[in-house]
C-alpha cells in the first residue's frame, strides 16, 4: 500500500515497515501539548501574582529557570510543539520533506524529553517520600495547590510513557544519544554548581546537607539513574516498536 491517507487511516513506511496509526491516535498524542502548556503558563502568572514572600526568597538567585522541574514544563511543550509541527507538514508536504524534523523529533524526545520527565518523577518522589523537606518543603504546600504539585512531578511520567507506546521513535546511536544527554545533564550540574558559587546558596534543600563527598555521590548515582532510564526507554522503544526503530546502523 501507498503512503498516505486510505481509508481514514495515515500510513508511515519506515525502512520497508509499515506503521499504521489512525487519526484518533494522531490526535490524543497531540493533547500534552496544550496541557503542558497551561501548566507552564498558569505557573508563570501564579508565582507572578502570588505575593507570599517565601515566593521571592525560593526563585531568588536564578528563579525559576534554576529548577529543574520548570526546565522540563519547557522541554515538554517544546518537543509535542515540534511532534505537532512535523504532522501538519506531513499532510501538506512530501515526506522527503519534513526528514529533517522527523530527526529532530526522535532526537529530542529519546535524549532529552522522556529521560528527563522520567527522572524528575523519580528522583523528586523519591525523595519526597523519604523526606519532603529535602526537595519540597512543607511550607510549599500553602503556596502551591496539590493540584499544581501533581501536574509538575506527576503527571509527567505516563504522559511520556503514552508517548511511547502511542508512536515509534528512532533512536540515534548509543554514543550519539549518550553524548547529547551526557551534555545535558553536565551542563545542569555545572549550573547547580554555579549558582552555589556565586550565592552561597543550594538550588535544592538536600545539597545543603551533603559534604563535598556525599554530594559527588549524589551528582554520580543521578547521572547514573538518568542514563538507566535512557537504556530503558530504548528497550521500551524496542519492545513495542521492533527492530524498525533500531538504529539504521543496527537494522537488518
Amino acid at each position: 500500500p501507498a503512503e498516505g491517507f486510505q481509508r481514514d487511516r495515515l500510513y508511515w513506511r519506515h525502512s520497508g515497515s509499515l506503521v499504521r496509526a489512525s487519526h484518533g491516535e494522531d490526535f490524543y498524542v497531540h493533547i500534552p501539548l496544550p496541557c503542558f502548556e497551561l501548566v507552564y503558563v498558569f505557573l508563570s502568572y501564579y508565582i507572578s501574582q502570588t505575593r507570599n514572600p517565601q515566593i521571592s526568597t525560593i526563585l531568588a538567585n536564578g528563579g525559576q529557570w534554576k529548577y529543574l522541574t520548570f526546565l522540563n514544563l519547557v522541554l515538554q511543550p517544546i518537543f509535542y510543539g515540534v511532534a505537532f509541527l512535523e504532522d501538519v507538514l506531513k499532510r501538506i508536504k512530501e515526506k522527503k520533506d519534513v526528514k529533517f524534523i522527523t530527526a529532530f523529533r526522535y532526537l529530542l524526545f529519546t535524549t532529552l524529553a522522556f529521560p528527563v520527565s522520567a527522572f524528575v518523577f523519580l528522583l523528586f518522589w523519591i525523595l519526597f517520600l523519604y523526606n519532603r523537606e529535602l526537595i519540597y518543603p512543607k511550607f510549599l504546600d500553602v503556596i502551591f495547590p496539590a493540584w499544581l504539585n501533581h501536574a509538575m512531578h506527576t503527571s509527567i511520567l505516563p504522559i511520556s510513557l503514552a508517548e511511547v507506546i502511542l508512536r515509534p521513535h528512532r533512536y540515534p546511536s548509543k554514543k550519539t544519544g549518550l553524548t547529547v544527554l551526557t551534555v545535558a545533564s553536565f551542563a545542569y550540574m555545572g549550573r547547580v554548581l554555579w549558582i552555589y558559587s556565586e550565592t552561597g546558596t543550594w538550588v535544592y534543600p538536600v545539597f545543603a546537607k551533603l559534604s563535598p563527598v556525599g554530594l559527588a555521590a549524589f551528582f554520580s548515582l543521578s547521572y547514573i539513574l538518568i542514563i538507566g532510564i535512557y537504556l530503558l526507554g530504548e528497550k521500551l522503544n524496542h519492545w513495542k516498536w521492533g527492530d524498525m526503530m533500531l538504529p539504521k546502523k543496527k537494522m537488518k
